[in-house]
């Protein structure tokens, strides 16, 4: 993230904190925006279309206004709006991150992003989460996968800036580094 970027996304995240912590709207608006990033990421063409500044803010919040309809909060839908008027909603993706992160350190919850070769079922990921839980004292843990076939089997989770590697491809790498060094 760019430090322009940066300077942008933080304040504008906080501030939709701030207005979701008055309305009591936290973790409503923490759906809002999962189900926002969500269609963000399946369709490129949408985010290049509020990308372009080109296209009319009109057009773009009827675009908007369409897709969410009356599925997120009014003041969501709102605050969508606001972003177009102030040419930051291409940012929308950084700030919903970033809003989701300040939504976890309300809660005391961690985010776990999970890597593996093939899905994992609910009860790995109660492992993953009670395994996280244990280690780092968080009172939730929220998981995100994604699936490397190259792992070789086991996973490879990160929390924050920590790693913990048991994927096979990690062991064999620890091994070889310990043969070599002998």
């Amino acid at each position: 993230m760019s430090v322009i970027a940066g300077e942008i996304i933080e304040p504008y995240a906080a501030a939709l904190m701030s207005l979701a912590k008055s309305k009591d709207l936290a973790e409503r608006f923490g759906d809002d925006i999962r189900s926002l990033l969500s269609l963000i990421s399946e369709s490129p063409e949408l985010n290049k279309f509020l990308g372009n500044p080109v296209i009319k803010q009109e057009d773009k919040k009827a675009v908007l206004a369409r897709m969410v309809g009356d599925e997120v909060d009014p003041y969501m839908r709102n605050f969508l709006m606001l972003l177009v008027d102030r040419g930051r909603i291409i940012f929308i993706e950084g700030i919903g991150k970033q809003y989701l992160a300040l939504l976890r350190e309300l809660n005391q919850t961690v985010l776990a992003e999970v890597t593996s070769t093939v899905e994992l079922n609910e009860d790995q990921k109660n492992t993953v989460r009670e395994r996280v839980k244990s280690m780092t004292g968080a009172r939730e843990v929220e998981i995100e996968t994604s699936i490397d076939p190259s792992l070789l089997g086991g996973v490879i989770i990160k929390i924050g800036s920590q790693i913990v590697d048991s994927s096979l491809r990690g062991q064999l790498r620890r091994i070889g580094i310990s043969l070599n060094a002998g």
